[in-house]
């Protein structure tokens, strides 16, 4: 089974910028995602991307600030995250979906890391 480890979370200033990195162990030619729960707030979907790293798709509020990408020699998705607001301000998960349609649906996704905290200052 697939094991996941996130890094790169902190504390940043709005508008500055941060990349998440999801390594993964194990066979990762997988779809893989994004996703965030914010204090108080159920967790919800980010961005997610094809086995081949070909397709992305990513929700609405993240658009043309954040780009997920995934680098398969090193087994690593990554999450660029630009333009930082402080309702980005959350903890962030990436998983695994062992299905071959990208998609946004949490409960399918089969695999999660155990997240790291990224915290925006206004």
């Amino acid at each position: 089974q697939v094991q996941l480890v996130e890094s790169g979370g902190g504390l940043v200033q709005a508008g500055g910028s941060l990349r998440l990195s999801c390594a993964a162990s194990g066979h990762t030619f997988y779809n893989m995602g994004w996703f965030r729960q914010a204090p108080g707030k159920e967790r919800e979907f980010v961005a997610a991307i094809s086995s081949s790293g070909g397709t992305t798709y990513y929700t609405d509020s993240v658009k043309g600030r954040f780009t997920i990408s995934r680098d398969h020699v090193k087994n690593t998705v990554y999450l660029q995250m630009n333009s930082l607001k402080p309702e980005d301000t959350a903890i962030y998960y990436c998983a695994v979906d062992y299905s071959t349609v990208l998609r946004s649906d949490q409960g399918k996704f089969d695999v999660w890391g155990q997240g790291t905290q990224v915290t925006v200052s206004s």
